[in-house]
């Protein structure tokens, strides 16, 4: 987890009295950002595991109005007034303590996030990371959102994307409860591989309902300073090679939106993403889980904040259908777009479900034409009824960068989609 929790405003206290642990307000506390993360737990801290970590990590005298701040690890049964220990208290960003030395815990996305905001905002901003890595959504779910979706507290068997923390809570509980007395702008959140095979069918709720959870407590605990609704931002997630073929990965990116393809929704307000499925890593030395272009990540993850944490008027999605027209005489599906396109042709990423005799089977639909804002898929090779069409619904969609549909001026990828169709 990553939290942006603009500036210095904080101090925060370990052990220290009940009650509220940080001293009176900055001019800049309304610009910290809180990262939530569960992929930040690399030997020397993952700032090191990304292209060019050498030179990312000597450019750190441009951003000295910019802080850090790392949780530790830390797991508890019930809710801690306090941070039990700190890994790093408020500091100015230098080589050391973003990726040497015996600190392990600054997120890359973290800090090239709050790097990007900063070259665009300039003005102070404070980043607190909160990570552990291969985590479920469960141990930084409170209790009560997690009632709230009906997980079982039983049942839950290991699996090999669960390394870190999996009880219910205690995440939350030591390293996320302790700072709802913070005045937070915003969080950005990256996980989601750990759910693949736990509880991934409640994700759509689980999800959502954190984000609600956490912007309630972070809003009472700060006495009203950080905003009901403040935004939330999340990473979708990547390509990974040793992922099950069948759709349990494509599933989580889905269910990463509620089920709705893109953000916000009616479900999820006032939140943005960065689609990263593109940005797959064949050859990581860290493994294809853990691609290194965490730049283009972090790019992406502050153009949505700008847009909908600052309200400037910036492209920060890719495009997706907003209309279907099915030809079926012809044996085409139109779609149509609200955004331009740049298409490179692509036969086997669309994807209709046929269905005939009470029987459905994915058939490939490969691109026939396309235009500034339209698509065409052939369809002749159903013999049924057409019921629906997904594009890129798979653990491995594309090569780098190499996705079928951007938006041709803001480089975004088009995201994952299912859409069935209507009489």
């Amino acid at each position: 987890m990553e939290a942006l929790e603009f500036p210095v405003a904080a101090e925060a206290r370990v052990g220290g009295e009940k009650g509220r642990r940080f001293h009176p307000p900055f001019p800049w506390q309304q610009r910290r950002i809180l990262s939530a993360q569960s992929r930040a737990d690399f030997q020397g801290g993952d700032i090191l595991q990304i292209f060019n970590a050498t030179r990312e990590l000597a450019n750190t005298a441009a951003y000295q109005s910019v802080r850090i701040f790392s949780v530790s690890l830390i797991q508890a049964e019930q809710e801690l007034e306090d941070l039990a220990k700190v890994d790093l208290q408020w500091a100015k960003p230098t080589t050391e303590n973003l990726g040497h030395g015996i600190y392990e815990y600054m997120s890359a996305v973290c800090w090239l996030f709050g790097r990007n905001l900063y070259d665009t905002l300039q003005y102070p901003i404070g980043l607190i990371s909160s990570s552990w890595g291969g985590t479920p959504i469960e141990a930084w779910s409170s209790e009560r959102s997690l009632k709230a979706c009906g997980v079982p507290t039983q049942g839950f068997t290991q699996s090999n994307s669960v390394t870190g923390p999996s009880n219910h809570s205690v995440l939350w509980n030591a390293m996320i409860h302790p700072l709802h007395n913070m005045t937070l702008k915003g969080v950005i959140w990256y996980q989601g591989e750990s759910n693949m095979n736990f509880n991934r069918d409640l994700y759509n709720c689980t999800f959502p309902a954190l984000i609600e959870d956490w912007r309630q407590t972070f809003h009472h605990g700060s006495q009203g300073q950080t905003e009901r609704f403040f935004p939330f931002g999340f990473v979708q997630l990547s390509s990974y090679l040793s992922a099950p073929s069948d759709d349990t990965f494509p599933q989580i990116r889905w269910h990463q939106t509620a089920d709705f393809g893109y953000v916000p929704n009616l479900r999820m307000p006032n939140t943005f993403m960065a689609v990263a499925m593109d940005l797959c890593d064949r050859k990581s030395p860290f493994g294809s889980i853990h691609p290194r272009d965490k730049q283009t990540v972090a790019y992406r993850l502050h153009l949505g904040a700008r847009a909908v944490a600052y309200g400037e008027k910036v492209i920060f999605q890719g495009p997706l259908p907003e209309k279907m027209e099915l030809l079926a005489d012809k044996g085409l599906l139109n779609l149509m777009y609200s955004q331009e396109i740049q298409v490179q042709r692509q036969d086997k990423i669309f994807e209709i479900s046929c269905c005939s005799n009470h029987q459905c089977k994915w058939l490939p639909a490969p691109m026939n034409a396309f235009s500034a804002q339209t698509l065409t898929l052939s369809t002749g090779s159903c013999r049924g009824t057409l019921a629906a069409v997904r594009y890129a619904w798979a653990t491995w969609p594309c090569e780098y960068k190499q996705c079928p549909i951007y938006h041709p001026s803001s480089t975004l990828p088009a995201p994952p989609f299912i859409a069935f169709m209507t009489n």
